[in-house]
């Protein structure tokens, strides 16, 4: 359930590989926008290999995962003198943006439920695997969970946004509906909450909580530093970014007490901002070594600026440039 091929939105021609734990795209993906994107930095590419060796990935892979999201049109490259760097095209950047703008956001102000299901019923022949399975996809993906056979559920209101989206993959009959649930005195009787395992989202966030808080303890000696800070940093964005996919911010009210989710955003924010700036230096220090002089255009962001201005305006101009026809 941690697979995370849309947890960005498709913009424009950058198409973003699979984010999973442990790949080399998403790796360099993850190392070039922690360090590159608030300030639309070029990362060297000798750089860019070293950091990727501090996580176990040899030169040659470096080089060709570089290659790769080149292709994609993930990254564009440019000469600096003798070397040559990289940064997030336009498009990326802008999906990018967009995609940490939610994490940040991800349960910061839980917004008030008004006591009603979206209901998604859509029917579609048998024979059509292939668009059955394009509609779960969607729906699971936008945070809704099966009910029943064809009847897909969210807590959450459907946004002009999503019902176009869903437009583009209807397909066979289907209906939406905003409406109450209520109780029948039968144990048969199934509530809407029941579509998702909240003990298994709860056990989800205790884990990263207590993983993470030993993390914490470690950052109060000043024991973290240089490529350990880098890794860190790294890494607990690759876990907790998966927690708005297993997670669809359900209700306050339909949540046993004491709920982690709360908890859980306040450890990675203390350990992705609190390791930025050892972070930040080493990355630094690479660069200096590899290309001399200084480079304040290196620079790691905090959760704040992640989930408020920076590179809005950048990321939505270039993501209109991405949209217009050519």
């Amino acid at each position: 359930m941690f697979d995370l091929e849309e947890i960005f939105p498709d913009v424009g021609a950058a198409r973003l590989p699979r984010r999973q734990a442990g790949s080399p795209q998403g790796l360099g993906i993850t190392l070039v926008t922690d360090y590159t994107l608030s300030a639309r930095g070029w990362l060297p590419s000798a750089a860019l290999v070293e950091l990727f060796g501090e996580f176990g990935v040899s030169s040659a892979a470096a080089r060709m995962t570089i290659s790769r999201l080149a292709a994609r049109g993930v990254l564009e490259g440019r000469r600096e003198g003798r070397y040559s760097a990289y940064r997030l095209t336009d498009s990326a950047a802008a999906n990018l943006s967009q995609g940490g703008r939610a994490i940040a956001g991800f349960g910061a102000d839980p917004e008030p439920w008004d006591g009603r299901w979206t209901m998604v019923v859509f029917s579609i022949p048998q024979e059509e695997a292939t668009q059955r399975r394009a509609v779960r996809e969607h729906l699971r993906w936008r945070g809704y969970a099966p009910f029943f056979d064809g009847v897909w559920v969210s807590p959450h209101p459907l946004t002009p946004k999503e019902r176009a989206d869903l437009v583009e993959v209807a397909f066979g009959e289907m209906s939406v509906f905003r409406a109450e649930h209520l109780e029948l005195a039968t144990g048969a009787s199934r509530n809407p909450v029941d579509a998702w395992d909240v003990a298994g989202i709860a056990a989800e966030y205790t884990t990263f909580i207590r993983s993470w808080s030993g993390v914490l303890d470690r950052m109060t000696t000043g024991s973290i530093h240089g490529a350990a800070a880098v890794r860190a940093r790294t890494e607990v964005m690759d876990v907790y970014r998966r927690f708005p996919v297993l997670d669809p911010l359900l209700p306050a009210d339909l949540l046993p007490p004491g709920w982690p989710r709360a908890r859980a955003r306040e450890v990675f924010v203390a350990v992705y901002d609190g390791l930025a700036e050892p972070a930040q230096e080493h990355v630094r220090g690479i660069v200096a070594r590899v290309a001399g002089g200084t480079h304040p255009q290196i620079r790691a962001h905090t959760v704040a600026e992640m989930g408020a201005a920076f590179g809005r305006d950048d990321a939505d101009a270039a993501t209109t440039r991405a949209t217009q026809p050519q």
